[in-house]
């Protein structure tokens, strides 16, 4: 039996020729098309796929990818308009270079979301967000978090709109498993927590990256500094900073935002949540002393 994502993704088939096939889905308003030459590549395909992507039947189509199986050869081949992007044996190598090339594509070619690389979660109506880019520890601070009872948002990009409101981006944690080998998918419901569905605004930003035996001592730190900060994690910070520095600035506006080493992501996690609770606590009152005066 097929599953439901493979089974949605088979809508969007249109044969090309012999086995080869067009796969056609749109993400982000933007319409990929993916030409395939065999069953498995088909049946591999929808763990790669960007987060609440849909078919699409349409001939237009804003990108192009090939993976295809080479002729009289073992290898699998990636390519799109440009050339060949990888070249290889194994399967998942392919799909994991594909991944990685679609993510980028889409985070500089959407135009009314700016890409953040950052791990997010909501707690208690907002988000917090935790920038950062691979092996700074994000992945692994976010599924802490959401063991911790926060929910899943994203361990890769925070979306922000114009209005500086972060959006789910709830594909499946890369979790490492280890130096020299390959990370694993793992759906937030493995964890025993639940994705996000809503647009939040940003409570509180967190600035850190593992150290071992690192504790933690937050400082706090400008609105400023912040937006250089995530500026620096913005996949069109050199090609639109125009259109980024706007909505960077309304994002942080309202948050607190804290930087520190950390040490284990458990002791982290526990710490962020009740850090966060205090300040939440600490403006209810504030805005109800201002009130009664």
């Amino acid at each position: 039996m097929l599953s439901p994502d493979l089974l949605k993704l088979t809508q969007s088939t249109k044969e090309v020729s012999q086995w080869g096939r067009m796969l056609c889905f749109v993400s982000y308003g933007l319409s990929i098309g993916i030409h395939i030459s065999d069953r498995a590549i088909l049946e591999a395909l929808p763990n790669y796929l960007p987060p609440n992507w849909q078919p699409f039947s349409s001939a237009r189509l804003d990108k192009l990818y090939s993976i295809m199986a080479v002729s009289d050869s073992p290898d699998y081949l990636l390519s799109d308009e440009t050339g060949e992007l990888a070249k290889s044996q194994d399967l998942e190598d392919i799909f994991e270079v594909f991944d990685s090339e679609l993510r980028l594509w889409l985070g500089v070619s959407v135009q009314n979301r700016l890409f953040v690389h950052a791990g997010v979660v909501e707690w208690k109506g907002k988000a917090i967000v935790i920038p950062g880019r691979s092996f700074s520890g994000k992945t692994t601070l976010v599924a802490a978090l959401v063991q911790a009872g926060a929910t899943y948002y994203s361990d890769e990009y925070a979306l922000i709109d114009t209005d500086g409101l972060v959006h789910p981006y709830p594909r499946a944690l890369s979790i490492r498993q280890g130096e020299g080998q390959r990370t694993k998918r793992c759906p937030v419901e493995v964890l025993g927590g639940l994705a996000g569905e809503k647009p939040i605004p940003i409570g509180l930003i967190v600035q850190t990256q593992y150290q071992s035996e690192a504790q933690w001592s937050p400082q706090e730190i400008s609105g400023g500094q912040a937006v250089l900060t995530l500026l620096d994690n913005t996949l069109v910070a050199r090609l639109r900073p125009e259109f980024a520095l706007p909505i960077l600035g309304k994002a942080v506006s309202g948050a607190v935002i804290l930087k520190s080493q950390r040490g284990e992501a458990e002791e982290t996690a526990r710490v962020l949540l009740q850090h966060f609770d205090n300040l939440i606590n600490f403006n209810r009152e504030e805005n109800h002393h201002d009130t009664s005066c």
